[in-house]
């Protein structure tokens, strides 16, 4: 996949995200795609961190848009090649610190397969 359809990719995760638009999100991911964050780890310990499956997906953001309300991320880089985008953003949320996060999206056939989220 060329790597601008790979930057679009991102921006309209990043537009769908910010909306809290969860179909908008989940539309851009394979059906059996695997995420994994530390935030997982911390508030679904059972998970070690790794999620997979649309329907863990859209539980997993439900829920954060459901007790964040205010939840948003500034993009401050985006770097792609044909098979993946590498992300950095700062994670804001009212009434928190700005946190810096990167994410990489890994993709497949014009899909998000396997998502990875680094906290910094």
């Amino acid at each position: 996949m060329p790597v601008n359809k790979n930057l679009s990719i991102a921006h309209r995760w990043f537009d769908a995200f910010n909306a809290h638009n969860l179909e908008q999100l989940l539309a851009l991911y394979d059906d059996n795609a695997e995420h994994f964050s530390p935030k997982l780890k911390i508030r679904k310990p059972e998970t070690d961190g790794l999620i997979k499956g649309k329907n863990a997906l859209r539980d997993w953001w439900q829920d954060a848009f459901d007790r964040l309300p205010t939840l948003n991320y500034k993009v401050t880089s985006l770097t792609a090649d044909e098979n993946r985008v590498f992300m950095e953003y700062i994670r804001k949320v009212e009434n928190e610190e700005d946190m810096l996060v990167a994410e990489v999206l890994e993709i497949k056939d014009g899909k998000i397969v396997f998502s990875r989220v680094y906290h910094g």
